[in-house]
């Protein structure tokens, strides 16, 4: 046989002092966060301030029209002009366009051409509620309702015993718009759904709590003072009528061509003792959105053009014509490639896309719906997302471990807190985003928002330092080269 060779051994192993770690260094190894607070204080100060301009926009916006309306009041204050089709559009020039009144696109015109894509957040600005029927107004038994369809997912015995509002608008049979706000003002009526006493409460109790409270028991109630005439009848809903029609000049038939939406009471609140907290309707998915505006607004000269979109109907699948399944979003980018003589769909292939949605933050209260490793924690940072849907990542779009990285590396380079989050156990439920509709025009996407305690409820709750740092992460995206 041939001769015995010795092959030298790798410089890493003859070297035994370079590769032994201390342990110290050996965590340093590991995955593990820290709350925000633990690892920048000062981001404190930082939070509740940029959190007072989140409220205010809170209060302003308990519908996707009002949000809509709201934006387009900041973004003329911010410099930005109504998009017309066909204008020329140079590096920072600002434009929007508000779609149907309840969606909204801005953009920031970048340095570098459309042919190398775009930047951007997108989010949505409908959230789950109760909408009035075409024929909504009944009385019955001396008391007069408004009959509902709850628009989304919501757990309906948690809208009963509330204070409501109604907000929206209608159009009369003139043709005539009129906004509609009623319970909003100090001495506005508000309104209420009625639930079983629990003394008559006990077939009611055995019932699965999806079931306990019924669709069609969600009527609003309105009022039980009949008009003065005894040999009228309908004197209830006149009642009613008497009231819309004096303060808005509306009949019955108008309330066919009304979208008129039933919206918990209340203003946006600060919760617990360090008010670190605040709760409020609409954070789904209303918290991103004014992330979105305020990174838009702040970021620094843009290399590629930064778009924040403020999407309608995500709540029931995005369709419609101020939904993501839209072509409007294809028509507002598609007009400005145009311009530049670029291909919308060279641009679409070179663009990425944040969808910033809320995600379920882990609750103590009911832990076996979560998967502690895998979850979102509030006040640890904005949660990135690499895959939403159900069961077996069904109706996700999944984004690839290269656009996961470029995120991660992103939010590292420039101090943005973040943690990885799904939502939940994978038998226990699942959720969905505008993400798979982004993904399906080419453009690679990754989810990341706030994580929200009680999502989906008439009050949702959510930390301040995860709205500071999902703004940041916003900012951060329309910033990079």
């Amino acid at each position: 046989g041939g001769q015995l060779r010795l092959i030298p051994l790798p410089e890493f192993v003859r070297r035994k002092d370079t590769i032994m770690k201390t342990t110290q260094e050996l965590k340093e190894l590991l995955y593990k966060n820290k709350t925000v607070a633990d690892q920048q204080p000062d981001a404190i100060a930082e939070a509740n301030a940029f959190c007072e301009g989140y409220k205010a926009f809170l209060n302003a916006a308990k519908t996707e029209r009002e949000a809509a309306a709201y934006s387009e009041q900041l973004l003329k204050q911010a410099g930005y002009k109504p998009f017309v089709p066909g204008m020329a559009l140079n590096a920072g020039d600002k434009v929007y366009l508000i779609n149907r009144s309840k969606c909204v696109l801005a953009a920031t015109i970048g340095e570098r051409s459309m042919a190398e894509g775009f930047h951007l957040n997108i989010a949505h600005i409908d959230s789950p509620r109760l909408d009035l029927r075409p024929v909504p107004l009944f009385e019955k038994d001396g008391l007069a309702y408004f009959r509902t369809h709850y628009y989304g997912g919501i757990r309906k015995y948690q809208w009963v015993t509330i204070p409501l509002e109604l907000h929206g608008v209608a159009v009369l049979r003139d043709g005539k718009s009129v906004a509609i706000h009623i319970g909003g003002e100090e001495d506005d009526p508000q309104f209420i759904i009625n639930d079983l006493l629990p003394h008559l409460g006990r077939e009611q109790g055995k019932k699965p709590l999806n079931e306990a409270i019924p669709s069609e028991s969600l009527n609003v109630l309105l009022g039980g003072r009949p008009i003065a005439d005894e040999d009228c009848s309908d004197r209830f809903k006149l009642g009613v009528m008497q009231y819309l029609n004096e303060k808005y000049g509306m009949t019955e038939e108008d309330l066919i061509s009304a979208e008129i939406e039933v919206v918990p009471a209340g203003k946006a609140r600060d919760i617990g003792f360090d008010r670190s907290f605040i709760a409020s309707y609409g954070h789904d998915d209303r918290v991103c959105a004014y992330a979105e505006l305020a990174g838009i607004f702040d970021a620094v000269s843009p290399k590629k053009t930064a778009v924040c979109i403020f999407a309608d109907k995500e709540e029931i699948g995005s369709e419609g014509v101020s939904g993501m399944l839209s072509q409007a979003f294809e028509w507002f980018m598609g007009d400005m490639c145009r311009t530049q003589g670029v291909a919308l769909t060279d641009c679409f292939a070179n663009s990425f896309c944040l969808s910033a949605d809320v995600t379920a933050a882990y609750d103590p209260n009911f832990a076996d719906v979560y998967d502690k490793r895998n979850s979102s924690f509030v006040n640890y940072g904005v949660a990135l997302c690499k895959y939403t849907g159900s069961g077996g990542k069904g109706g996700a779009s999944d984004a690839s471990a290269e656009v996961v990285g470029k995120v991660r590396k992103l939010m590292n380079d420039n101090g943005v807190f973040w943690q990885m989050a799904e939502m939940g156990k994978t038998d226990a439920g699942g959720g969905g985003t505008v993400a798979k509709f982004m993904a399906q025009r080419n453009i690679d996407t990754l989810d990341a928002g706030v994580p929200v305690l009680s999502m989906h409820a008439p009050y949702e709750t959510v930390a301040k330092l995860d709205c500071y740092m999902t703004y940041k992460c916003m900012k951060t995206i329309f910033e990079q080269a």
